[in-house]
């Protein structure tokens, strides 16, 4: 087992529990536009993908004209939707305050999106001049170059480095950069999907509550205190 310098975050369905609230909207969405699909479709084809990617595979794939405005109409909606209802995921505030390595966060999203993500669920502090957004790379998930971004960053060496994701695309992601990659499938996106989906990522461990994290690398946790 090879020491971990670094553990990188995914965001979007790891830190903060959005991924369903998206994938419900852009089911709606498309619905709205004579598009048949549903959340397993969303998160077997999207999960893990910007959105430049999303609306144009949508668009080849279903020979479907999307307005020029939609892109942005559907992000002011989303993240009204994220207002009312994000949250953040369950045990994760306890996990960065007991990490013993440095730690980042490498998301999908825009920097916008992720900039009020973080500042609904608190979030903010704890990862500022800690981020990494796909507008800073050439490819995307399934290609390494976001958390290999992330890494650099940070100085931090690909083998050593660890990556939390949820979906198929960002394990594949970490797996090409040659990092450590554990698939966290706690998120509300992945508790009524098929198995096919949940299991089809190829990570080093999988895990479904941040209560368990320091129990998969206890290595990693910072010495508690003594009374």
């Amino acid at each position: 087992m090879r020491d971990i310098d670094l553990v990188i975050f995914d965001c979007d369905g790891v830190l903060i529990d959005s991924e369903v609230i998206s994938a419900r909207m852009l089911v709606r969405e498309m619905t709205a536009r004579g598009i048949d699909i549903d959340l397993d479709y969303v998160a077997r084809h999207f999960l893990g993908r910007s959105y430049p990617v999303v609306l144009e595979t949508i668009q080849r794939q279903f020979g479907v004209d999307l307005p020029a405005t939609f892109e942005a109409d559907y992000r002011t909606r989303l993240l009204d939707a994220f207002e009312r209802e994000l949250v953040i995921m369950p045990g994760v505030r306890p996990v960065l305050a007991a990490l013993k390595r440095p730690y980042c966060l490498a998301t999908s999203s825009s920097a916008p999106r992720l900039r009020q993500s973080l500042q609904i669920v608190g979030l903010t502090g704890l990862f500022e001049g800690r981020t990494t957004t796909a507008s800073e790379v050439r490819s995307g998930k399934p290609a390494p170059d976001l958390f290999l971004r992330a890494a650099e960053k940070m100085r931090a060496e690909p083998e050593r480095t660890l990556v939390i994701e949820d979906s198929a695309n960002g394990v594949a992601a970490a797996r090409a950069a040659g990092m450590e990659v554990w698939h966290f499938i706690g998120g509300s996106h992945l508790k009524t999907l098929s198995p096919a989906i949940v299991s089809g990522a190829q990570a080093d461990r999988v895990f479904a509550s941040f209560d368990d994290f320091f129990t998969l690398r206890p290595e990693l946790r910072k010495p508690r205190p003594t009374i």
